[in-house]
């Protein structure tokens, strides 16, 4: 790591830490703060990014309930699978049954569908299950059909 890294990684601790402190001690909460950030660096990305959402809806009063849930499901040993779909429009009941049927039945597993609306696909649908995503979105149609032009083109020009 070079010394120029060092520095920017040290002016970038010295300002995330001031930031939390002085949030923390204005609430006077700055010991607890300690302790809970020494445990907070053992989350995973998708752990922080959960509560980061849960932030930004201003969930957070929720927090106590969801822990009460996952210790529900996790001493129920739950083998339900999450299901993130994203679709650029809501999806109807009709399409959220369908959708729910086939990764059920491809999974061979109870299914929780996670919903998000992303404009920007344009069109189609894209699930994320298990770390994997698969991608139907007109978007990633139309960048497989650019990269297949691109690359029939500057095949055709070589020969």
């Amino acid at each position: 790591m070079s010394s120029s890294t060092k520095r920017v990684d040290a002016e970038k601790v010295e300002a995330y830490t001031r930031a939390l402190l002085e949030a923390a001690r204005s609430e006077g909460r700055a010991n607890a703060d300690l302790v809970q950030w020494q445990h907070a660096q053992k989350f995973t990305p998708e752990v922080l990014e959960t509560i980061a959402a849960m932030q930004r809806e201003d969930d957070l009063r929720l927090l106590e309930e969801v822990a009460k849930r996952y210790k529900e499901l996790l001493d129920s040993q739950d083998t339900t699978v999450s299901v993130t779909v994203t679709t650029a429009v809501p999806m109807d009941d009709a399409l959220r049954e369908k959708v729910r049927a086939k990764t059920e039945a491809d999974l061979n597993a109870p299914v929780y569908l996670v919903e998000r609306i992303d404009p920007s696909i344009i069109g189609g649908i894209m699930l994320e299950v298990r770390g994997k995503r698969y991608d139907a979105s007109v978007r990633a149609q139309l960048a497989n059909i650019r990269k297949t032009l691109s690359s029939t083109f500057i095949e055709g020009e070589e020969h």
